[in-house]
């Protein structure tokens, strides 16, 4: 069937490596540095307050699980990554294997993935920084803080400094990708050194007394906060986005993957342990910036500050990579006629896909701006979980349709890892509620009737036939 028809891995290469192309301009550093941009942000600052609660003190092995979901699912993206070195991430790979329906559905779900996540962060980004304001005795107009209905009793028109940053990021990306890539070198590294001064301040006030009980609500309450917290590991897929920008994709890009996932697992076990061993873990209840707490709550209020402002950097990066990500996922749908050509055009001067990059940042720039996000985080995490479980298939089946095919890294243990990853996708997918897994459904619908109504007539593929 037509829906089936999956494209030719040589052609695919062919097409990344043809001049006049994206510009191939990042190394294994830059790689690095970018998943953890993407990682360490609004997971490690936000959401370990609200795992905490879920979790107790067992939060570390939380992180634990996600992190060996992630670790799976990262090798089977290396693979893939190594041997076809492609823009367009699991939707790329989703195509050459599994066919243009199930690519089009993996890229309809990325592109809501990354979408709600650059708004979603937007949103956090914005309260940290008109917290850092109203330390200088400044602070904007009360209607001009958040959306419409964000502050019960509170009237509010629009979240500015949400659409500003998203605006300015996308200009710094529209403007070149080796630019991009320093910004937020400079910016991984101030966050790192940031979090590695609560690991040095905060572990002087641990009190073993805070881990007990270690797990106050069981198996159930460490695996719902690792369904939650896997969000904070969302981000290294986004590396694989880079695949037709990097020097040597071959080498470069399984380094990229598995260095900023193993770098940013070890942050958050010794991060959450930590915090938890400082505040019982009751008191993170309605806290949004739960790191801060500990230190507060230590008496080291001065480090306390310097976290804030790993907090800004830290969001600002998610912002910058996930908004990157998005824009590649695009670019590849649109060249293979998916969405419309438009979107795809790269711009003479700056080798970029200029259009399609400020269409994503004014569309959730606005969103971010305009709707009260309040809980995105599971959300994200469905879309995300399929994501990892349909890489992890691919591996397997491209590993039978081309034996041939010359792999620069290869997945260890396949069938099994492959499997593995499934399996603890799947599983902490079922620790999702009920409202998530309908919200979810309803957008793959939407996605149907746009690839029936559009995507398939107007697919490369199909015009090629």
């Amino acid at each position: 069937m037509s829906i089936f028809r999956t494209k030719n891995l040589d052609d695919m290469v062919a097409a990344g490596r043809a001049p006049g192309g994206l510009k191939k301009v990042l190394g294994p550093m830059d790689l690095i540095f970018m998943g953890i941009g993407a990682i360490v942000g609004t997971g490690i600052f936000v959401l370990t307050g609200t795992g905490a609660l879920t979790a107790g003190p067992a939060l570390s092995i939380s992180f634990v699980i996600a992190a060996l979901a992630c670790a799976f699912a990262a090798l089977c993206y290396a693979e893939f990554a190594s041997t076809v070195p492609v823009a367009g991430s699991i939707y790329t790979y989703s195509y050459a294997t599994l066919g243009e329906l199930v690519a089009w559905m993996i890229g309809w779900d990325l592109m809501l993935e990354y979408g709600l996540a650059t708004s979603a962060v937007s949103v956090g980004w914005s309260g940290y920084f008109q917290s850092l304001l109203s330390g200088f005795g400044l602070a904007l107009p009360t209607v001009l803080t958040a959306a419409p209905g964000a502050v019960p009793g509170v009237e509010t028109w629009f979240n500015l400094p949400a659409l500003l940053i998203m605006l300015v990021l996308t200009a710094m990306l529209s403007w070149g990708m080796r630019e991009s890539a320093r910004v937020n070198n400079i910016m991984v590294a101030i966050k790192i050194a940031v979090v590695l001064l609560f690991i040095l301040v905060g572990f002087r006030h641990v009190q073993p007394a805070n881990w007990q009980p270690f797990m106050p609500f069981g198996i159930s309450g460490v695996m719902s906060a690792a369904a939650l917290v896997f969000f904070a590991f969302i981000g290294f897929d986004a590396v694989t986005s880079a695949a037709e920008e990097v020097k040597r994709p071959e080498r470069d890009l399984p380094i990229g993957i598995i260095g900023s996932l193993a770098v940013c697992a070890i942050l958050y076990v010794l991060v959450s342990a930590i915090m938890t061993g400082i505040v019982p873990f009751q008191k993170f209840l309605g806290v949004d910036h739960p790191v801060s707490l500990a230190l507060q709550y230590a008496g080291e209020n001065w480090v306390a500050g310097f976290v804030d402002l790993g907090a800004i950097l830290g969001m600002t990066t998610v912002i910058l990579v996930m908004t990157y990500g998005q824009t590649r996922v695009i670019f590849a749908m649109s060249r293979d006629g998916l969405l419309p050509r438009k979107l795809s055009t790269i711009h003479p001067k700056h080798s970029t896909p200029f259009f399609a990059t400020w269409v994503v940042g004014i569309v959730f720039g606005l969103i971010a701006a305009m709707v009260p996000l309040n809980v995105l985080a599971e959300l994200i995490n469905i879309g995300t979980l399929a994501a990892f479980s349909l890489v992890s298939v691919a591996v397997v089946i491209l590993r039978k349709k081309r034996p041939d095919l010359h792999r620069a890294f290869r997945c260890p243990g396949v069938p099994v890892v492959p499997a593995l990853a499934v399996v603890f996708c799947v599983a902490l997918m079922t620790y999702l509620s009920k409202t998530t897994w309908i919200a979810f459904g309803i957008w793959l619908l939407i996605g149907l009737v746009v690839y029936f109504g559009y995507a398939r007539h107007n697919s490369a593929l199909n015009q090629k036939a």
